[in-house]
């Protein structure tokens, strides 16, 4: 194995994902680096879903291991929302920001203890044979009452971690890896991939 595709155009997501596997001897690359372009229509009803569909699709089209991850946040006072429509909440090209600022206001006035959230993440190994196999980690916290933080992207300032009495935008992204949804279902699949 010298190579996976890695079903993302996120370069953001990229940077952490190679930090994570950088101790495999593997060379992990983007679906723009490895020159695909591919309207992959995320459809399933779950994390694992569309971490699959995005795996088999590139592998199918590729005949390459191909790793995708779905990943999101849920809120439980508002129903795990935005859960698997994360990216896409209030649409796709509206900024976090925004995005943020409106999480923060359906939240007003709600105490702490019913601000529980936690960021989900799901990833999918696709091989060859059509063997796909999926993990699925999680990061505890709870949604703040205003951004903070300039590491990380999406919905990290707002995401408030009590045992760390910061949000995972104020983490350096060496603490955040070690912690984080993302980081402990790579590392999980990186253990499949073995």
């Amino acid at each position: 194995m010298k190579k996976i595709i890695f079903a993302t155009g996120n370069q953001n997501k990229m940077k952490e994902i190679r930090e994570i596997l950088a101790d495999m001897d593997v060379e992990v690359v983007s679906m723009k680096e490895a020159g695909i372009h591919a309207d992959i229509v995320e459809d399933g009803n779950s994390f694992e879903e569309n971490a699959e569909i995005k795996a088999k699709t590139i592998c199918e089209m590729t005949g390459e291991i191909t790793l995708a991850d779905d990943s999101g946040l849920e809120i439980d006072y508002l129903n795990k929302e935005p859960g698997i429509y994360s990216a896409r909440y209030m649409g796709e090209d509206t900024s976090y920001r925004i995005k943020n600022g409106n999480l923060i206001q359906r939240l007003e006035g709600v105490p702490d203890e019913k601000r529980t959230a936690r960021f989900v993440c799901a990833v999918a190994a696709a091989f060859p044979d059509g063997t796909v196999k999926t993990v699925r980690e999680t990061m505890e916290g709870r949604i703040g009452y205003e951004e903070k933080g300039e590491n990380g992207f999406g919905y990290d300032p707002i995401f408030y971690l009590p045992e760390y009495g910061c949000t995972s935008a104020e983490l350096s992204m060496e603490e955040k890896n070690k912690i984080s949804h993302r980081g402990k279902a790579l590392r999980a699949i990186r253990d499949v991939l073995k």
